[in-house]
């Protein structure tokens, strides 16, 4: 399993932790350190160093080793840390999965489903977040966390799912993308090279789904699905969201509007004009209202937005920052896969074909 977040109430419990690890392998090589080391007795010896200190298993569907990823080796949480499983009150989604994916997966009811961005790319700082009702020490918010109850946890924000990096199945190298449906009639192979495809968060997310699409328990906390700032201006300049054009129009819409939380939750259409920005109204009305198109993300690919045809392109371009609030229709996102031949799946995949998948 990859490391998981850790909690610590304080630099000098993390201290003592981290002398732990030290003996244990080296955690100063990368960043990322690499440890011969069961999940199970990692938490053991966190909890060991101080029971204040407290385990989240991180991006938990993720291939290939998170926790419930399709080569971890288990299907539960129990099955991972054993008797030491009550002491994981909360599990991190990942950017390829949200918590209406979790929300199928009835062993997950119990957990707080968290989300959190990438500390080692500064720049993509907050494009998952938690939102908190509580006060900002660390054991209010361990609380708020194991509590998960709405209230001092009062919610998540996402980034549409199938914008991550391996929402779907596919194998990069060939440029093939397919849906879980599409992985089974292929029996876990790629179709054009014939080599094992790359099994992503939707195909596994199926796997263990005990609950229909749409299922929604009765402790659900609210979530809020966002597309990041540069990604959306990336679409309206037809240019990478690193380009020197984007990052222009980033910091001109945050030195106008505010804080890019505001710009893509809160501000009306008419204080986005403001920015002086063509179509970022509009764009902004049709991604919160899920009315976009995903091509989505696969083998370590990206999903890319798409917001305008080129048709609509045209005809928005003869009437620049006149775009008003009521246009966009609350339209259910459409699925990404291209020409689907039929609709997908609504229950699970039979656990003999997923068996035989990962034998290839």
């Amino acid at each position: 399993m990859k490391l998981p977040l850790v909690f610590f109430p304080n630099r000098a419990v993390a201290g003592r932790f981290n002398q732990k690890l030290d003996s244990i392998g080296n955690i100063k090589s990368d960043g990322r350190p690499i440890l011969g080391l069961d999940a199970r007795n990692l938490l053991e010896i966190l909890l060991e160093v101080d029971e204040q200190a407290f385990f989240v298993p991180a991006h938990i569907w993720t291939p290939w080793f998170s926790l419930l990823g399709p080569k971890s080796g288990f299907d539960s949480i129990e099955a991972c840390f054993e008797d030491l499983s009550d002491y994981i009150f909360a599990v991190e989604t990942g950017l390829s999965s949200d918590p209406e994916m979790n929300w199928r997966v009835s062993q997950l009811d119990r957990m707080t489903l968290i989300s959190n961005s990438d500390a080692h790319s500064p720049a993509k700082l907050g494009r998952e977040a938690n939102i908190f009702n509580t006060e900002l020490d660390y054991q209010s918010i361990k609380k708020a966390i194991a509590a998960g109850d709405g209230k001092s946890f009062a919610g998540t924000i996402e980034f549409y799912p199938e914008q991550g990096k391996y929402h779907f199945d596919g194998h990069r190298k060939c440029k093939v993308r397919l849906d879980s449906r599409e992985t089974r009639n292929n029996g876990g192979l790629c179709p054009v090279c014939g080599n094992t495809l790359t099994l992503g968060v939707s195909y596994r997310v199926e796997m263990l789904a005990d609950r229909k699409p749409h299922h929604q328990p009765e402790n659900a906390v609210p979530f809020f699905k966002l597309v990041p700032l540069v990604d959306i201006l990336a679409e309206i300049y037809q240019v990478g969201p690193g380009s020197k054009k984007v990052l222009g129009g980033y910091e001109k819409a945050l030195k106008t509007l505010g804080p890019e939380f505001s710009i893509l939750k809160e501000l009306d259409a008419a204080a986005i004009n403001q920015a002086g920005i063509p179509f970022l109204a509009e764009a902004l009305m049709r991604m919160r209202s899920g009315d976009i198109h995903i091509h989505g993300g696969y083998d370590g690919e990206f999903g890319v937005v798409k917001i305008f045809s080129p048709d609509e392109r045209e005809k928005l371009s003869g009437q620049p920052l006149l775009f008003q609030v009521g246009t966009s229709t609350n339209v259910k996102q459409k699925d990404q896969i291209p020409d689907p031949k039929s609709p997908p799946d609504e229950t699970a995949p039979d656990h003999k074909i997923y068996e035989d998948i990962k034998k290839t």
